[in-house]
């Protein structure tokens, strides 16, 4: 719907919003009336009507410099400039190539939280209990070995078997220890 003057029934094309002591007020004003009251009249070539055309050609992409280069996903092609357009991400592949991008967006729209603390569906409370006991003792079991309590990361490796997960399950993340090293450690 189109906004029409406040002094005529011509279309507006000037639209001020002020707002002053919390009152807000809006003006809408066709251009002769715009003109009477002193408003600046954009032109062909004004400052503003180039400014614009350039924002527009910077979200179209017409207007990108050809040394810098667009970070996009191997498997889809999906870029973080289309995730952010419409919320979606391209492929499973985009969360680990955008990761980091992503990481912040998800960590500010959390308030700061980028851990599930909230509650589950009734029928994967079993699985969610079990991954959580599972990542708590595979760490408890990186720390014994680290520690050397090759007695102690016996039982929790154990623990970790009945639960499903292997002792190398325990060490695919940490890079700084040696999962075969470890296991012969364990061995004994």
């Amino acid at each position: 719907m189109e906004t029409t003057c406040d002094c005529c029934p011509n279309p507006a094309v000037v639209h001020e919003t002020v707002i002053r002591n919390g009152v807000k007020s809006e003006v809408h004003l066709c251009a002769d009336h715009a003109r009477e009251r002193g408003y600046p009249m954009p032109s062909v070539d004004s400052p503003s009507i180039l400014v614009s055309k350039l924002m527009q050609q910077l979200q179209t992409g017409q207007a990108a410099t050809p040394s810098r280069t667009v970070k996009a996903c191997p498997s889809c092609g999906g870029t973080m400039a289309a995730v952010r357009e419409t919320g979606l991400v391209g492929c499973p592949l985009c969360y680990r190539h955008f990761e980091d991008e992503l990481g912040a967006i998800i960590t500010r729209a959390q308030a700061g939280a980028n851990v599930h603390v909230g509650r589950h569906p009734a029928h994967a409370s079993d699985l969610v209990d079990r991954a959580a006991m599972r990542n708590r003792l595979a760490r408890e079991l990186r720390e014994a070995v680290a520690r050397e309590e090759y007695e102690r990361a016996a039982r929790l490796r154990d623990k970790l078997q009945e639960l499903g997960g292997g002792p190398t399950d325990a060490f695919a993340d940490d890079s700084d220890t040696d999962a075969s090293a470890a296991e012969g450690g364990l061995a004994g």
